[in-house]
């Protein structure tokens, strides 16, 4: 591994000089100060974006704490999509935020121009009565369990869609994801670890009941992280999916079986079913863990995703002066207006081709 953060560090020095839920909103903060993005078209090669078998979905949520992650992500997908106008992005905007879904409609269509992108308002009194405390206290903001609803919040047309968190940025083509397949019955793709403990992730109490533990009898269980997956909406409102995991969270109202947030429902109800995708698609914990913000390295292999899940995220570390060499990497796709420099913002938000493709190349072999 050292011998990666070497060759990182040099990549990067040659790069850098050219919810009604809980949530944080920092005094006087202008989360409208964002660039234009550049306008990213398709080329010859590509099907008309007006029929709905040439779009890619995509689904993130989209609020006033994490606008400058959701927005940083959405550019590195138009960035290095084979076909970026055939993106069609579906927000998911909490009610209750700071910044109302009308507000951050607004900020996207001002940011990108000529994205092709829908708003759809998550009522967080579907969820609130569900969530049961956290490790951390953002994990219990009710927009993190949108993904849970979007078999319902989503158009019925919509059968297929990716899931990606706001604290991304995708560095391959967006297309490549789109395109794998979910092979049988199965309902959602996602990277698999299964070499983490996966008895960490319930409570003893969990295990020591013969009922409940039973729940993975018949499976070979492995972790995976929900801020990346490719979900096929018909099978999940066949199946009531979302029924399945709302039951799961009940019971963890009355009895505590996990200490996580969103992630464990979703754990019981998939895992040992998901159809595994490369790891490349998500390079996640870069946030460090969930309680402790802590710098992370790369794993092992090429990267197509890198994900700053846990509880540290770049544009806080960077405005701070105390970031994570991973986070440079994020920072090429920023484009928030820094008030008092807001002449490296602008270099920030469009690096030159040049140092990007360098960066990019380095990220994929």
């Amino acid at each position: 591994m050292e011998p990666l953060i070497s060759r990182l560090a040099l990549s990067l020095l040659l790069f850098l000089p050219f919810c009604f839920g809980i949530r944080t909103f920092r005094s006087g903060e202008d989360f409208g100060r964002f660039f234009e993005a550049p306008g990213y078209r398709n080329g010859a090669e590509c099907p008309a974006s007006s029929g709905d078998p040439s779009l890619v979905h995509i689904a993130m949520t989209l609020d006033s704490e994490y606008v400058r992650g959701s927005m940083a992500a959405i550019h590195s997908v138009l960035k290095h999509a084979s076909c970026p106008e055939n993106a069609f992005f579906h927000f998911i905007a909490a009610e209750f935020d700071r910044a109302s879904p009308r507000e951050l409609s607004k900020l996207v269509r001002s940011t990108f121009p000529s994205l092709s992108f829908k708003v759809y308002i998550f009522r967080e009194d579907t969820v609130i009565n569900l969530i049961s405390s956290s490790i951390r206290q953002a994990l219990e903001n009710p927009l993190n369990y949108a993904r849970n609803y979007l078999g319902d919040i989503l158009d019925s047309s919509v059968d297929r869609v990716i899931y990606l968190d706001s604290d991304v940025v995708v560095v391959d083509d967006i297309h490549k994801l789109w395109k794998i397949n979910l092979t049988g019955s199965r309902v959602i793709g996602a990277p698999e670890y299964c070499h983490a403990n996966f008895t960490n992730y319930f409570t003893d109490k969990f295990w020591s009941d013969p009922v409940l533990s039973r729940v993975f009898a018949s499976r070979r269980p492995c972790y995976f992280n929900t801020g990346v997956m490719v979900m096929d909406l018909s099978r999940w409102r066949i199946g009531n999916y979302k029924k399945k995991i709302e039951s799961w969270m009940e019971l963890q109202k009355r009895t505590r079986i996990y200490d996580l947030g969103s992630l464990p429902p979703f754990l019981l109800v998939f895992a040992g079913n998901v159809e595994p995708i490369d790891h490349r698609w998500n390079q996640h914990g870069l946030g460090g863990d969930n309680v402790k913000d802590s710098c992370r390295t790369l794993h092992p292999g090429p990267v197509s995703l890198l994900h700053w899940s846990g509880k540290g995220k770049p544009w806080v570390r960077l405005d701070a002066n105390k970031p994570c060499l991973l986070d440079h990497l994020w920072q090429p796709y920023d484009l928030y207006r820094l008030p008092r420099i807001e002449n490296r913002a602008q270099d920030s938000a469009s690096p030159t081709p040049s140092s990007s493709s360098t960066l990019i190349n380095y990220l994929s072999y």
